[in-house]
């Protein structure tokens, strides 16, 4: 007998195939906005117009501008956009960008809320329950032009520079209170990026599907996402400029965060990943396009009825998924191992000693009882 709880996040609305410009100005409208505060990529702010259009269509409603978050967002640009917010009175911050700008503007809302306007105050809002934190007020509207699914998450992921550890901040109201999925922007994002961050919707689907504590409603919206990612992504890799094919990449993102937003979690594949990005700064897609046919691999004894799920879904009934996974990852000329984003066999007992105290690894599908399994997962990917 199934049983779980499902917990809907506190997001309104979800706009897609509309402009940017126009869906951002009728969601300020609609909250009554009146000091947007703008944090986006700064290569779509400094080489396009994208930005411009929308700081013109915002009008004296747009109060500041923040341009400069690294990836993997770091505590120092997180402190560097709450006080530039806070100095602008911001009352509603819009994102224009990839994930990390996404992450960086839910930690700026919970260090608004908590008067953290320093590194080190960060420290109180880590990891800490949403009880004892105050509520952010300045809400986000989030325009995504990477595919990983962040904006449809209550989680920011903040990298603390003086361990090189990811950290998570959480509460309800981190996750924003509109996503617009603008298909045209998203062209402008480098097709490494894009493909790439494309495989780290599909781990969501993935291991979601093959998660333990993996139930019907996750089970729907991973299986359809996982569908449309398998189709459009080598159609947008064949031709970048197939809208239809960016618009069906973007809801099958959609769709992949269904699962964890419904309480399925993870497993060794973001886990391990968390270490590779935090640590030797791999990009968060290339972290799931170099683990996740592993994982699957070394979890097969345990969940092979669940893994022809995820053939099935990818258009390859009865074929191994590890397999089907590594096809469909080098088809898209992603990298497929650990040398090729530049990791050794000498890390390989670090990393996975810190995986290990990821919230994921745990509770992968195969019980990882030590760091020795972890690294077993790791010379299959090496």
């Amino acid at each position: 007998m199934h049983k779980g709880r499902v917990v809907f996040g506190a997001m309104d609305e979800v706009v897609f195939g509309r402009p940017a410009a126009e869906a951002i100005v009728e969601q300020i409208d609609r909250l009554k906005a009146a000091r947007a505060f703008l944090m986006v990529s700064g290569t779509l702010n400094r080489q396009t117009d994208e930005i411009g259009k929308i700081r013109r269509a915002l009008g004296a409603r747009c109060v500041a501008t923040f341009d400069a978050m690294p990836a993997h967002t770091p505590r120092a640009a997180v402190i560097a956009a709450a006080n530039q917010a806070s100095a602008a009175d911001a009352d509603i911050i819009i994102t224009v960008g990839g994930g990390s700008i996404t992450d960086g503007a839910k930690a700026v809302q919970l260090c608004l809320a908590n008067d953290v306007n320093t590194v080190e105050g960060i420290d109180a809002i880590r990891g800490q329950g949403s009880g004892s934190l105050a509520a952010p007020t300045v809400r986000q509207i989030s325009v995504p032009t990477t595919i990983a699914g962040g904006e449809f998450s209550s989680i920011a992921g903040v990298i603390n520079e003086k361990t090189r550890v990811k950290e998570g901040l959480r509460h309800p109201l981190l996750m924003p209170r509109a996503t617009i999925l603008d298909p045209w922007l998203s062209v402008h994002t480098p097709e490494w990026l894009f493909l790439s961050t494309g495989i780290r919707a599909v781990d969501h689907c993935v291991e979601g599907i093959c998660s333990r504590e993996a139930h019907p409603y996750g089970d729907a919206q991973a299986l359809k996402g996982l569908a449309m990612l398998t189709e459009a992504l080598p159609r947008v890799k064949a031709d970048p400029n197939d809208i239809d094919a960016r618009m069906d990449c973007q809801i099958g993102t959609w769709l992949s965060t269904g699962p964890l937003a419904s309480g399925v979690p993870m497993g060794a594949s973001h886990g391990i990943g968390y270490v590779l990005g935090a640590e030797f700064e791999v990009p968060h897609g290339y972290t799931s396009c170099v683990m996740l046919p592993s994982v699957m691999r070394w979890n097969k004894p345990d969940n092979a009825e669940r893994q022809a799920l995820v053939a099935a879904a990818m258009g390859h009934q009865s074929e191994d998924a590890g397999d089907v996974l590594d096809h469909f990852i080098r088809g898209l000329g992603m990298p497929r191992s650990l040398q090729d984003v530049r990791v050794g066999p000498e890390h390989f007992d670090r990393i996975a000693e810190a995986a290990m105290a990821t919230p994921w690894v745990p509770r992968n599908p195969r019980r990882i009882e030590s760091p020795a399994q972890v690294r077993e997962i790791l010379l299959m990917a090496a």
